[in-house]
């Protein structure tokens, strides 16, 4: 039996818009401006075409034929602008060239600037997940340690809220897994 190897690749979603504002003292909206939510237009359909349609780019049709048996997102968050991208091991490089050459989101989101940048590279989907829910936290602790107010953060306890439930269905996913896989190693 031959196991398929992959590789998930943690990215990040970043939008380097000037600051609106000539207030260089108070740090939070420059934070959250740069962590900011995705609209809601962009989903996982797109972002999925976005990466085909850059692998197309760089490596024509060859590039495209290896990557899209394995080409899956598993995970993706509007509210910390966060995926988790799952592709061959023998290819993720062409997926992480694609998403280096994002720099804008297509469609019917507009032209906002927008910088994809893989955090982290991993062999299993749980390390990615831990992965990305310690980079939300960290975020939110960045972020409130600055004192802010209004606006700003209200957007912080909508991201709060939004990992904390994250965290609790991984938990619970980890927990399942680890169930199954005792009871099959018990059947063997």
């Amino acid at each position: 039996m031959v196991r398929i190897k992959n590789r998930y690749l943690v990215v990040n979603f970043l939008y380097p818009a000037p600051p609106s504002s000539t207030d260089s003292k108070d740090p939070v909206p420059g934070l959250l401006q740069f962590h900011a939510p995705t609209p809601d237009a962009f989903h996982v359909g797109l972002l999925a075409r976005v990466i085909r349609d850059g692998v197309l780019e760089l490596y024509g049709d060859y590039g495209l034929g290896m990557i899209n048996s394995s080409l899956k997102v598993n995970y993706w968050s509007l509210a910390t602008s966060t995926a988790i991208i799952r592709c061959s091991r023998d290819h993720y490089q062409m997926v992480w060239a694609a998403l280096t050459f994002i720099t804008k989101l297509p469609g019917t989101v507009g032209s906002i600037p927008v910088v994809a940048r893989v955090v982290r590279v991993s062999g299993t989907i749980r390390s990615a997940e831990m992965e990305v829910i310690r980079r939300a936290q960290d975020i939110i602790r960045r972020a409130k340690n600055v004192e802010g107010g209004g606006e700003d953060l209200k957007m912080v306890e909508e991201i709060v809220k939004a990992v904390d439930r994250r965290e609790e269905q991984v938990l619970v996913q980890v927990d399942e897994q680890d169930e199954e896989d005792e009871s099959a190693s018990e059947s063997e």
